[in-house]
């Protein structure tokens, strides 16, 4: 059976494959412009784009800036670009505002609820993605969004506890392995989706991920009835990712004993590979001056490190005052390919298993 295109409303992606945006200046037009040349949707992640320009701009401005060259490098080559902005942001209204202005295709919005996003994103054609941990959280939004601004997410990307970054679930239960597999997360938000596609008057895609890693992976998420799957590690591990070598070679080295599940600054747990410095800022509080009071849950008298500087410093190689995020199964990773290596990897594996 032939792998079916992803369709967000009037959107089609050929390929069922969309790649998480990952921060701080993992994911940029580089990374993005592979991703969707190949078939599958880039996707940028705008949080700390605007530390790589003149930090003596307003933050709010660079910021701007930032995100607005990052998506014009993908769109002047006619393709489309997905943007991953966090609801923590204390500029996140500004941001999806911006998208809007650019003509993003897929906003996605995630680490925390985005019961506002309708009302930010206004008039404009993108499509409306919120990132969920949960069949519960997902329909929180659908209700609220039905009420409030009579519409519905364009899509859900149900996230399960493998996944890297920050964590949607609470940090005993990762410590534990008590949280919800990604299987039965899927599951519960199908149950939800299918509840309100009546009312919205058409299909509302379920994208898995967290833990996606192979073709058989897509190939199960899909058989289940989710309409695609978003991958976040894989991608690093490609020629076209933006970090820096040292950090693509960081998850080759990985081995399951480096890496940790710790609680950010920002309040939510994050799936880290340990360096030196995690384990230095878990014991002691280190010295820094916050430039951008980006994130609205973090205090940055109480914080022990600025999480911002630490993935900045990371994604230019600088493992010895950061460390790079990851997912569970970056211990698998043993070489770096294309990006359209890796794309034709898991769908030659997938197909022959679709039912």
């Amino acid at each position: 059976m032939k792998i079916p295109s992803l369709k967000i409303g009037d959107l089609t992606i050929r390929i069922p494959i969309v790649q998480g945006g990952m921060g701080v200046s993992v994911s940029k037009a580089s990374l993005a412009s592979a991703v969707s040349l190949t078939g599958g949707l880039g996707v940028i992640a705008s949080v700390g784009l605007g530390e790589e320009m003149d930090t003596s701009i307003p933050y709010m401005q660079r910021s701007r800036q930032a995100l607005s060259s990052e998506i014009r490098k993908v769109k002047r080559q006619g393709l489309p670009v997905g943007v991953n902005v966090m609801v923590a942001l204390t500029n996140f209204g500004d941001m999806v505002k911006t998208c809007a202005d650019e003509g993003v295709d897929v906003l996605f919005a995630g680490a925390g609820l985005p019961l506002r996003l309708p009302e930010f994103a206004g008039d404009s054609p993108m499509k409306l993605v919120p990132i969920i941990s949960s069949g519960r959280a997902a329909d929180v939004i659908c209700r609220s969004w039905s009420k409030k601004y009579s519409r519905f997410p364009d899509a859900i990307v149900v996230e399960g506890p493998m996944a890297g970054g920050h964590l949607g679930f609470k940090l005993q239960d990762l410590l534990d392995g008590t949280a919800s597999d990604l299987d039965t997360l899927v599951r519960e938000t199908l149950v939800v989706t299918e509840r309100y596609e009546q009312q919205a008057g058409r299909k509302i895609p379920v994208i898995a991920a967290g833990g996606v890693y192979t073709g058989a992976d897509l190939a199960r998420f899909l058989n289940m009835g989710a309409s695609g799957v978003q991958m976040g590690t894989r991608f690093v591990a490609t020629h076209e990712c933006d970090v820096s070598d040292e950090y693509k070679q960081s998850y080759i080295d990985a081995k399951e004993e480096d890496v940790a599940v710790i609680l950010s600054p920002v309040g939510l747990p994050a799936r880290v590979i340990k360096t030196p410095f995690v384990e230095k800022s878990l014991g002691e509080k280190q010295k820094f001056k916050c430039f951008y009071k980006c994130l609205i849950t973090c205090d940055a008298d109480k914080a022990n490190y600025c999480i911002a500087l630490a993935l900045l410093d990371s994604s230019r190689g600088h493992l010895d005052t950061g460390f790079p995020m990851c997912g569970e199964n970056v211990t698998r990773i043993d070489k770096i390919v294309s990006v359209e290596e890796l794309i034709q990897e898991l769908t030659t594996e997938a197909e022959p298993l679709l039912s």
